[in-house]
């Protein structure tokens, strides 16, 4: 599932455009802009917060990290001896606890390994996204717009020379990343 973080209709709300002339680029731009943020921060937002996602881990370790964050409810755990084919579902709160992003088994030797051993079926992320977030993407866009390509070439008053300039930098305009970076997944 790859749901945009914004419609053409918010972006041109906030980037005062009224005509349609715009519309195919801008079409063009939010999945790619969309997919950028969750790239960047490594989670998806609101790609399930009402579908589930199931991830798969092969434990030998006391926890299990979930990708997607926040974490809504975690609906089922299980586990498997058969590489996944079969699944038992364990006990919460008996077996494991869920804190956070986290499920933490309860046995001494916590999860022991299982080559695709264990199952967890969540729900995680924003019913809406965060308006920090759904600015930077606005944002985000209007860069794309005005830097089509990120190569200019123009011609210096008075002079036959053209001059090409290349935004060479491979960052985010810092006040984007700034956004962003509050926003990062961090899986330490």
């Amino acid at each position: 599932m790859a749901l945009n973080l914004t419609t053409r209709a918010d972006y041109k709300a906030y980037a005062g455009i009224k005509s349609t002339n715009y519309d195919a680029e801008i079409d063009a731009l939010i999945p790619k802009v969309s997919a950028l943020v969750k790239n960047y921060c490594r989670k998806s937002f609101v790609d399930y917060w009402d579908e589930p996602l199931t991830e798969t881990f092969d434990g030998g370790t006391k926890t299990l990290l979930l990708k997607e964050t926040p974490v809504v409810t975690v609906q089922s755990v299980t586990y498997s001896t058969n590489y996944g084919i079969t699944n038992v579902p364990l006990l919460e709160n008996s077996e494991y606890v869920v804190r956070g992003d986290t499920i933490i088994s309860t046995a001494t030797g916590g999860f022991k390994y299982l080559l695709n051993g264990y199952r967890v079926t969540y729900l995680a992320g924003y019913e809406d996204v965060p308006n920090d977030v759904e600015l930077a993407i606005m944002d985000l866009i209007t860069y794309y717009r005005q830097n089509d390509s990120a190569v200019h070439s123009t011609k210096a008053p008075g002079t036959n020379a053209v001059q090409i300039e290349y935004i060479s930098t491979t960052s985010l305009p810092a006040h984007i990343k700034r956004v962003l970076d509050l926003h990062v997944a961090d899986y330490t």
